[in-house]
This record gives structure tokens, C-alpha cells and sequence, in this order.
């Protein structure tokens, strides 16, 4: 049974699409301008941001926010 978050945001919405999202808005350059962490900046990757925004609670809360905020734009 599915449970019901009609005040989340982000409910259902996979991380994935999120950095997807993000990426064609800024690129990878302005992305690691905006939010300061390597796997934006130095040799940049969906996979390998990925692999750590999952691992990185703190950065993650940073990519979701930009995206709330992008999106609410």
C-alpha cells in the first residue's frame, strides 16, 4: 500500500530525473558553480553523480533544493 505525500514535492520523483533535469537547465559547469561538490565538477557524469548524491545525504539536500527552487521559477 502506497502511502499518500500530497505536501512533498518530490514525492515521485527519481533522482535521476532530477539531475537529468538540472543538467540540461545548467550544464555541468554552472551546476558545480551553484553547488560545490566534484562529482559536478571534475570529470562529471549522470552515473557518477549519481553514485554519490546517493551515498551523501547533505548533497543530495543540496540538488534537491536547487531543483525545488528551479522549478518553482
Amino acid at each position: 500500500m502506497g502511502e499518500s505525500q500530497p505536501n512533498n514535492p518530490l514525492h515521485g520523483v527519481k533522482l535521476v530525473d532530477i539531475l537529468e533535469y538540472l543538467h540540461t537547465i545548467y550544464g555541468w559547469r554552472e551546476l558545480g558553480e551553484l553547488i560545490d561538490i566534484n562529482c559536478f565538477q571534475s570529470n562529471p557524469s549522470i552515473k557518477s553523480s549519481l553514485k554519490f548524491l546517493r551515498r551523501t545525504p547533505w548533497a543530495r539536500d543540496k540538488v534537491e533544493k536547487l531543483y525545488l527552487e528551479t522549478i518553482n521559477h
